[in-house]
Parts: C-alpha cells; structure tokens; sequence
C-alpha cells in the first residue's frame, strides 16, 4: 500500500513540475491571455497566418 502512495505522489510531483517547466518554455513572455484587440482580429489569422 505505500508504495503505491509513493507512486502517486511521485507522479503527482512529476507532472506539476513538467507543466510547470513547459509553461514556462512554451509560452515564454506571450502570457496565457490574449488581448481584446487580438481576439476581435481572430487568432488564427494572428498566430497562425491562416486567411
């Protein structure tokens, strides 16, 4: 039964710290949240170039 614990809290720890260190690398200055005026323009014609 402890190890079992053990296991969980382990992946708990791991994925929090992955998601974490990839939130970080991935979005970098970008923020989570676009602005209003980027969202009124669409967001695949901004990020992606899509017409």
């Amino acid at each position: 039964m402890t190890v079992r614990v053990i296991g969980v809290a382990a992946t708990i720890v791991y994925t929090t710290v992955a998601t974490y260190i990839i939130k970080l690398v991935g979005l970098g200055n970008r923020g989570l949240r676009v602005t209003a005026d980027e969202e009124s323009q669409g967001l695949d014609i901004l990020d992606h170039e899509e017409r």
